[in-house]
């Protein structure tokens, strides 16, 4: 009894040891199968792919800029002398001919004072050269004298003549300096820059000298009645640039309020680190609400030149040593390489001029190590992947040519 009781318990160790060997056995065989199911899957890359879509009918950008005044003037010395005093400070509505800032110069004065103690004495000189020559001529009516003396005493006449002319040049020289001991504004505005204070010294046309040793203006005085806005445009939007063209212009302290711009002006050059055009815009400010140096957004719009051209987003573009490329997805979701013909390049989208079609679905982002044949698997990214938010079939969009 006991016996088949040990026989009944040791087959039933077997039988559970049994399963627990076949339970590890199949375990393995169906992590290997899954292993090598995942690696097979693995093994083709997740692509997220788009339609090409015509170009928007109207090209609309948004651009850095800087308002300047209309005109703006730094004033520098005429005359070297210390600060007497000042007149106008930050802010101030000056018109033309307003006395900013007077200079004593006693240097000035000096030479001032020379100059016409110069001038007085030449005259004197001359005054006597002609009483001199007035009697030599006389007694040659007589034959009193020689010809050679009277030449002599009419070429010392002119001589102190020319001394007078000299010395008369010279006084108004320093008198037209002397003028320049009062600085005054050049035309009607307002003060933007004041730079001196009562006693600094100021030199002869450097103004004075600031920490590096280059010379500062005393004053700048700037119109703002109108002004000007600068803009750099990217080359690949120049043709915008036409008579007529109108800007919409922010600027952060007028939140929700646009100011108009007219173009009237471009370099008709670009930059070459930068591939930009400086143009100018003007503004009317009657009212004065905007100031020079100010940091300024700029819309621009225009009709688009290339409307009937299809777009695909810049990340799209493969370049290869045959050109530029795309990558497309057949039927059968393998990959082929196909050459296009590219027009203007932005930094998010770009416009082909051939070799694509409205219901080809190409690669955003290849990946680098993708073959031409290779299989893909064909996703639907999640929004904010593709920041244009164009996925396969997709026909919503922002601004086509807004950058």
């Amino acid at each position: 009894m006991a016996s088949t009781s040990r026989k009944i318990i040791l087959g039933a160790g077997v039988c559970v040891l049994g399963l627990y060997v076949a339970g590890l056995v199949v375990g393995r065989v169906h992590a290997v199968s899954t292993l090598n199911a995942e690696t097979i899957a693995n093994a083709v890359p997740d692509v997220a792919v788009i339609s090409p879509r015509h170009t928007s009918p109207k090209v609309a950008l948004t651009l850095p800029g800087t308002i300047d005044a209309w005109y703006s003037a730094p004033i520098y010395p005429q005359v070297s002398g210390y600060v007497q005093m000042w007149y106008k400070d930050y802010g101030a509505q000056v018109h033309k001919g307003d006395v900013l800032a007077e200079i004593n110069a006693p240097a000035l004065d000096a030479q001032y004072a020379q100059a016409k103690a110069d001038l007085a004495a030449v005259m004197a000189k001359y005054n006597l050269a002609v009483v001199t020559a007035n009697r030599w001529r006389t007694m040659a009516k007589s034959q009193s004298v020689s010809g050679q003396s009277v030449s002599v005493s009419n070429a010392n006449e002119q001589s102190a003549n020319a001394e007078v002319q000299a010395a008369q040049r010279n006084v108004d020289h320093f008198e037209a300096l002397e003028r320049f001991k009062q600085i005054v504004a050049p035309f009607d505005g307002v003060v933007t820059s004041r730079s001196v204070s009562v006693g600094d010294y100021v030199n002869n046309g450097g103004g004075g000298l600031n920490a590096t040793g280059a010379a500062s203006e005393l004053f700048t005085v700037a119109d703002t009645h109108k002004l000007r806005l600068f803009v750099s445009v990217p080359e690949v939007f120049s043709y915008i640039l036409q008579d007529g063209l109108t800007a919409k212009v922010r600027v952060p302290q007028f939140a929700g309020k646009t100011f108009d711009a007219q173009y009237i002006a471009s370099s008709h050059g670009y930059d070459p680190n930068t591939r930009t055009a400086v143009t100018e815009f003007t503004m009317e400010n009657p009212d004065h609400l905007l100031w020079p140096g100010t940091f300024a957004s700029i819309a621009l719009s225009a009709q688009n030149t290339s409307a009937k051209l299809f777009e695909i987003p810049t990340g799209c573009l493969v370049f290869q040593e045959k050109g530029m490329q795309v990558a497309v997805v057949d039927q059968s979701n393998h990959v082929h390489y196909r050459n296009i013909k590219v027009g203007r390049m932005a930094d998010s989208s770009t416009e082909i001029q051939a070799g694509v079609t409205p219901e080809d679905r190409i690669i955003n982002n290849p990946p680098a190590d993708l073959l031409e044949g290779d299989p893909v698997h064909v996703v639907t990214p999640a929004r904010g992947y593709d920041q244009s938010g164009a996925t396969e079939g997709s026909e919503d969009s922002d601004d086509n040519g807004d950058e």
